[in-house]
């Protein structure tokens, strides 16, 4: 691990790491040597399988990451297993529009489900409904 800048603790025998330099999210279990990549790993870059200095993490009741990919101005989400994330907001350049970030540094959900991101250099926190399909 590189630059590790924010963990989620969604169960009490796993820890997920935002592996920031390494620009990934690696999923540590209890009792394991070796954590397993959930997210990005495929090099720095803005296309559905990267990131690029993945820093706020967290994950849902259903093993869904959500990252706070900050150099992409998005948050990503990646269900448990896939190959790549969807986009949830934002769109690889930073913006003041709702919708839009500029440098997103910190993800959270609050007891309705709802996503809560920081947009560090907007001076601003958004809102975004999650819908499971």
């Amino acid at each position: 691990m590189l630059g590790g800048r924010a963990i989620a603790l969604p169960l009490p025998e796993s820890v997920y790491v935002s592996d920031t330099d390494n620009n990934r999210v690696i999923k540590w279990l209890e009792a394991t040597t070796e954590g397993i990549l959930v997210a990005g790993g495929q090099g720095s870059g803005n296309d559905i399988t990267q990131l690029l200095h993945p820093l706020g993490v967290v994950v849902d009741a259903l093993g869904t990451v959500y990252i706070a990919d900050c150099i992409n101005n998005r948050v990503m989400c990646w269900i448990n297993g896939a190959s790549h994330g969807d986009i949830i907001a934002g769109a690889n350049v930073e913006g003041t529009e709702a919708n839009q970030f500029y440098y997103p540094i910190g993800l959270s959900f609050d007891r309705h489900g709802n996503l809560y991101g920081f947009d560090e250099r907007n001076h601003r926190v958004q809102q975004f409904k999650i819908e499971h399909n």
